[in-house]
């Protein structure tokens, strides 16, 4: 416990590691900022600058990680530019809004929006656009109040998220964001080859199908090799300059606007001249338009009429009257309606509704007659039909990624001129807008569009056109061109920002096997992330399907957008200091709301795919804790834990807990050698077999000295006992003193640790090892004055004796007893002890053995049936046996008595009248030496006892005598505990507080 520490040379003042504080080499700069002003502080200019100094650092002092900007200028510009930083000038409109409504206009805009109006409705479509931009609206004010709660460098909702809820849940939430961005760019390749494929160069396809009936698989083949060529060829081009995808990144954008506005264009030319585009009807079931020339089952040729195209798909004979034909055609009449009739004709009525189909299902329209016969197999290519089943929760699951993407503002804070005033403006106004276009998107659709045509995904009935497209102006070529130019634009963002994302996360080293991936070219530029990006993108397009791609990208944004929602919401409800954002118009329960819609959308979307994506982030935030990410953030969570220690903290009772509630709240005290290690590691390995009590562990030491002179060696120690804490898995905390005296340091330790009702109950201190060869005697008298102070302070004491021998964690006991000695009743500590240590590895197989004394007039009989009843009510499993001892060996005079001391001290009062001062002290030095052959003879005699019933005990517990009133005797006293624990290999000395701590009470 004891580490004399010498001065150091020069003063004791510590300088902190802050970017915000002078450099180490400052101090031989002070004269070039000193002011004969400031002469009082000039001592202290090197660690504590001048306000001016800090404010122009503080205005220059940048924390933003390189972006996509700075890495185009890394490439393109010569050294002595790139040396030139400069300064952000990106404003709203540019830097935020633009941004976020090319991210968020994606995909599912054009390809799949009319189908999810045909299939759930106008009335459930707006329902699925409503908790989908009301989930990402409430996320948005959440991450508005985090983002401008101070600067968010680059790395958006991941370093928000680590930064307000730990690293523990930034990793695994980042990762989940990274894993969502990286599906995006596979989602929007595959978009774009289903563009190509089907509405730009169908003839491209490589793989064809045997016959109509089995299209489908063919066409995944097609997607799987397209989408992985694409997929190359982006990744190449942003591996050789991502300046390339920002150059191009405006036309993107703009394809985007063209493409929304021939739409509304397209809507409203319908009122007036709708566009014609006849689909073609067999009764009320919608037939494949590429598949005949001539809706109708004959067509005149000159003066004939002859069987058209469409009566040979259905007919084995050209010959009208000796033909077989489906039951099916002969019995219903073709029709040929519009596809769009267009905003005034009132269609919206039949489209109100939903119509969600089984997979192989007809696209039927109610309101046309028809025959209801068995059609047969044979003609069923002719149809167009459900390529899936469709539910609610699946089109909520496709549409929600075209939700997202409004984490782009702040992924350009750095670049922003005012990032606090433009990204909650810039996302909220580009979320308002997209929502605005989805909600009247999804009017005009179903009132301007045929419901079957609605609901045919890929065009079938019109002549394999893009639906969207049959209502654009003026050309269906606009949203054809368009949509596949931003969808080939989004890819490439996505497989831009994925890559830095992943580097961001190696670069803050919490996840080892990432490191890797933090490195990249010289320029900065994450070559191995994006190696990894492309590999795992990889995995999504073999997938091939969009509509099987969409929920899993759905899920990972989803817990992304959760826990933004939960950082806000534990942030502003803890109310700490620093949480002071610029954005007003957030309130802790729209944060909760937005985050039960995140994890109810994840449910609704799809269930098991939210149990695999918690299931991802829970094993990716378990291994971040094992793994210990030595991280300080600041971060809410640990905000959390403060918030809710000061609760229970402020809940405890002032005064003791009850019985129940008693557990060993532990001070270790240690002793360090004179390079500060720890002496006697055994000390925590005992201490943290004893961690089945719950309790609080505090270990302290002593440092002999000066504090100011000995400041630097007091972390030295404190970090070597948590370093042997960790290896000895104690958990709890540390304190080093320093103190003139060691006796008055571990005094201090005493009174001073613990706070409130978390306050240590029990010392454990080792035994002074060598007392009797040291010529020093303060080692044996500080340990006395120890057992003295916790007396005082009504502590129990635990003193391990031959801490040596005491096992490790590794070994394991797989027999023997754990003896305990009952002389006489402190509490209880002594039956509560082996209990808890049998609950760990190493002592679980030991076997409990109590023992008790008998005296002459004492019925060993009924003390053994009573001892046996008492540990039944305590629910204690141990051998219990009472030991006869002769003559007054435990005697009210022996050592565990302090009465007839007591006696002697009130002598002189009784008989102050009769004799003398010399009288009286050579009777109390007369009796004191009787007193001392006495004690010695009762320690022989118990020590015999106990060495001949527990010399084969893996552990003896002990009842500790208190020590002598006077301090004449404490030599004495060290040798009857030597004396009474001669002969046994490992024994627990303890002393109890002076109040119960075990119960039969339940």
């Amino acid at each position: 416990m004891r580490f004399k520490c010498h001065p150091p040379s020069g003063h004791g003042n510590h300088k902190e590691d802050s970017p915000f504080l002078s450099s180490p080499d400052s101090a031989s700069k002070r004269n070039d900022y000193y002011d004969k002003n400031l002469a009082l502080f000039e001592e202290e200019l090197d660690i504590r600058p001048k306000v001016s100094s800090l404010l122009s650092r503080l205005v220059s002092y940048t924390n933003v990680t390189q972006g996509a900007k700075e890495h185009e200028e890394a490439e393109s510009a010569d050294a002595s530019r790139r040396q030139m930083p400069k300064s952000p000038n990106m404003g709203t409109l540019m830097g935020v809004y633009l941004p976020c409504l090319q991210n968020i206009f994606g995909v599912i805009l054009f390809l799949r929006l009319t189908w999810i109006v045909g299939t759930a409705g106008v009335v459930q479509s707006f329902l699925i656009v409503l908790m989908c931009c009301s989930c990402t609206m409430l996320t948005a004010i959440s991450m508005s109040a985090i983002a401008t709660n101070g600067v968010v460098p680059a790395g958006g909702a991941y370093f928000m998220i680590s930064r307000s809820l730990g690293p523990e849940f930034g990793g695994a939430v980042g990762l989940c964001f990274y894993l969502g961005t990286t599906f995006a760019a596979a989602m929007y390749i595959l978009g774009a080859i289903e563009i190509f494929l089907k509405y730009l160069i169908p003839q491209a396809a490589i793989f064809h199908p045997a016959d109509i009936h089995a299209g489908s698989g063919a066409m995944l083949n097609n997607m799987r090799v397209y989408g992985t060529i694409c997929l190359t060829l982006m990744a190449v081009v942003v591996f050789v300059g991502v300046k390339y995808v920002n150059k191009f990144a405006s036309l993107f954008l703009a394809c985007v606007i063209i493409s929304i506005v021939s739409i509304y264009a397209g809507a409203i030319k319908s009122i007036f001249h709708p566009p014609e585009f006849p689909i073609c009807m067999l009764g009320n079931r919608t037939l494949v338009r590429d598949l005949f020339d001539v809706c109708g089952k004959t067509v005149v040729v000159g003066n004939d009429t002859v069987p058209s195209q469409l009566w040979k798909n259905f007919c084995s004979s050209e010959n009208s009257s000796s033909a077989h034909c489906d039951e099916y055609f002969l019995q219903n009449n073709v029709t040929e309606i519009q596809s769009i009739p267009g905003l005034a004709s009132g269609i919206i009525k039949e489209n109100m509704w939903g119509d969600y189909m089984d997979k192989g299902q007809i696209l039927e329209k109610a309101s046309l007659s028809s025959v209801d016969v068995h059609g047969s197999m044979e003609t069923f290519g002719f149809y167009v039909s459900a390529d899936i089943a469709t539910s609610f929760t699946l089109l909520v699951g496709i549409f929600f990624p075209s939700a997202t993407g409004i984490m782009a503002g702040s992924n350009r804070s750095g670049d922003l001129r005012d990032a606090q005033k433009s990204i909650p403006i810039g996302t909220i106004l580009a979320i308002t807008t997209t929502s605005l276009v989805y909600f009247s998107s999804v009017v005009l659709f179903g009132a301007c569009i045929e419901g079957v045509v609605l609901r045919d995904k890929f065009g079938d009935a019109v002549s394999k056109n893009l639906v969207v497209g049959t209502l654009s102006w003026p050309s269906p070529w606009v949203i054809v061109i368009g949509s596949f130019f931003s969808t080939v634009g989004a890819g490439l963002q996505s497989l831009t920002g994925a890559p830095r994302l992943l580097q961001a996360i190696a670069k803050d080293n919490i996840i080892p096997f990432l490191r890797v991936f933090g490195h990249g070219k010289a320029n900065g530029e994450p070559t191995w992330a994006l190696l990894l990006t492309g590999l795992i993108a990889e995995l999504g397009i073999l997938i091939a399907s969009l509509d099987m791609v969409a929920p899993i990208l759905s899920m990972f944004f989803l817990m992304c957008y959760l826990f933004v929602n939960l950082a806000c919401a534990v942030q502003t409800l803890l109310r700490t200091p620093n949480w002071r954002p610029r954005f007003r118009y957030y309130h802790w329960a729209l944060s909760f709301l937005g985050m039960s819609m995140c994890l109810a959308l994840m449910f609704i979307s799809s269930w098991y795919y939210a149990i695999v994506a918690m299931g991802i982030a829970g094993m990716i935030y378990k291994y971040i804790e094992y793994q210990g990410a030595e991280k300080e953030w600041g971060d809410g969570i640990r905000g959390l834990s403060l918030s809710a220690a000061r609760y229970a903290l402020l809940r405890l009772e002032a005064g003791p807990p009850h019985t129940k509630n008693w557990r060993p709240q532990l001070l270790v005290l240690l002793k360090l050698d004179e390079d500060l290690h720890v002496k006697y590691p055994r000390m925590l390995t005992f201490a943290s077999q004893l961690k089945a009590g719950k309790g609080l562990t505090i270990v302290g030491s002593v440092i002999q000295g000066n504090f100011l002179e000995c400041y630097g060696e007091t972390q030295a120690s404190e970090q070597a006992i948590k370093n042997m804490m960790e290896i000895e898995r104690v958990k709890g905390f540390c304190q080093v003193v320093v103190a003139s005296k060691v006796r008055e340091g571990i005094a201090q330790l005493i009174q001073s640790c613990g706070l409130g009702g978390m306050k240590h109950n029990t010392v454990v201190m080792g035994w002074p090892y060598g007392w009797r060869q040291s010529e020093d005697p303060r080692a044996w008298k500080s340990f006395i004055n120890t057992v003295r102070c916790t007396t005082a302070a009504h502590l129990a004491l635990m003193v391990p004796k031959n801490v040596s021998f005491y096992p490790s964690n590794h070994e394991r006991f797989s027999d023997g007893y754990i003896d305990v000695w009952w002389i006489v009743h402190d509490g209880g500590m002594l039956m509560l002890l082996p209990f808890l240590l049998k609950q760990h590895k190493v002592w679980r197989k030991c076997k409990m053995r109590i023992f008790t004394v008998a005296q002459m007039d004492d019925n060993s009989i009924q003390m053994k049936k009573d001892l046996a009843t008492f540990l039944y009510q305590l629910r204690l499993e141990a051998e219990v046996e009472v030991v006869e001892m002769v003559s007054r060996t435990l005697s009210m005079g022996s050592l565990y008595s302090d009465e007839e001391e007591e006696t002697i001290e009130v002598l002189p009062e009784k008989t102050q009248m009769t004799w003398t001062n010399e009288k009286i002290e050579a009777e109390r030095r007369n009796r004191s030496k009787q007193e001392q052959e006495l004690e010695c003879h009762h320690s022989v005699k118990l020590n015999e006892v106990i060495v001949n019933k527990s010399h084969d005990a893996r552990l003896v517990l002990l009842n500790m005598p208190g020590p002598p009133r006077n301090p004449e005797g404490d030599e004495n006293y060290m040798e009857f505990l030597e004396v009474l624990t001669e002969g046994l290999e490992r024994v627990l000395l303890v002393r109890g507080g002076g109040r119960e701590v075990i119960t039969i009470y339940s």
